[in-house]
């Protein structure tokens, strides 16, 4: 592994989902030393996807560590630099940007682009994380048509949630809905529009304690406990989708003079990666509130490569 210390990059990239990795493939070729660090989730959420079939090129879908692997090697056969370190603290006082890594090393950059990610809000009960992409999801655009005419279960109450169960109902023949209390926090026309689907079942006042399943089927049923009695009782079910939101990676920079909205995203100018800081990118999930899709970040990952390129050609033409 090269020793990074107080060496100069052109390009950081800091996360390695299809965000990172497609801004780095795009960096490298444009032959800006680039530099990428993977973090706590090497690769990302797609990782944890068992099977991808909405990513265009592969036509009977593709493992999502398969995906990840694929783009990785096309990285490095580029010449990206991947270290498995976590960036601690980035200092935007002055350019170039001084990046420490959590064991103390430090070096700089003419550039950051940010590919962080966010992760799923998750209950942390039993079989949650053992069943994670074997019938436990947090996106039922990525997996809905693995359900299709089974019985999936779907936990949240406000706009995500009506979102997933509404979208749910194209492919499953029943999608249960559990919420915690017995009114939604959801917008009323959301409201409606879950409220009015003949396939939707409702859970009132329950919660969930436990998925339990095979290693071999995956999911089979869910403990529920009713909030009004406190009794409990196991529900049969296919699938188990997540809809409580998702926490974006951004807890280094809480202090910094990187420009956040309340709930952590990296705010981006319209149309753009550009974030409040001359030369610091955000791409993929980070500042993605909306799409939060494998190819989406992979297109935002192109334009931050684009756009810390150009950048770093305008520092150069002001040095002649």
């Amino acid at each position: 592994m090269p020793n990074l210390e107080h060496e100069l990059y052109d390009v950081t990239i800091m996360g390695t989902g299809p965000a990172g990795l497609t801004a780095s493939i795009y960096t490298c070729r444009a032959n800006l030393k680039t530099v990428m660090f993977e973090g706590d989730l090497p690769g990302g959420q797609l990782t944890q996807t068992s099977e991808v079939e909405n990513f265009p090129g592969f036509e009977t879908g593709i493992e999502g560590f398969l995906l990840i692997d694929e783009m990785r090697k096309q990285a490095i056969r580029f010449g990206a630099e991947i270290h498995f370190s976590m960036i601690e603290h980035v200092d935007f006082s002055e350019a170039p940007y001084k990046v420490t890594l959590s064991d103390g090393t430090s070096y700089y950059t003419k550039t950051l682009i940010i590919s962080s990610g966010a992760s799923p809000r998750k209950l942390h009960i039993p079989g949650e994380q053992e069943f994670w992409g074997k019938g436990v999801s947090s996106c039922a655009t990525c997996d809905a048509a693995f359900y299709r005419d089974q019985h999936v279960i779907v936990v949240g109450g406000g706009d995500s949630a009506m979102e997933e169960a509404t979208f749910l109902t194209r492919f499953a023949s029943k999608v249960t809905l559990v919420h915690r209390r017995d009114e939604l926090r959801a917008s009323k026309i959301m409201q409606q529009r879950a409220l009015s689907n003949p396939k939707i079942e409702w859970k009132w006042s329950h919660s969930v304690a436990e998925v339990k399943g095979t290693e071999k089927d995956g999911v089979q049923k869910v403990t529920l406990v009713n909030l009004k009695d406190d009794s409990t009782y196991d529900y049969d079910v296919d699938g188990f989708f997540l809809a409580i939101g998702h926490i974006p990676n951004t807890s280094i920079f809480k202090d910094s003079s990187l420009k956040l909205d309340d709930e952590g995203y990296i705010v981006t100018a319209p149309d753009s990666t550009k974030t409040n800081i001359p030369g610091v990118f955000a791409v993929g999930d980070v500042q993605d509130k909306v799409f939060r899709q494998a190819i989406t970040a992979a297109g935002t990952g192109c334009m931050g490569a684009l756009e810390a390129e150009h950048f770093i050609a305008a520092l150069e033409d002001a040095a002649e």
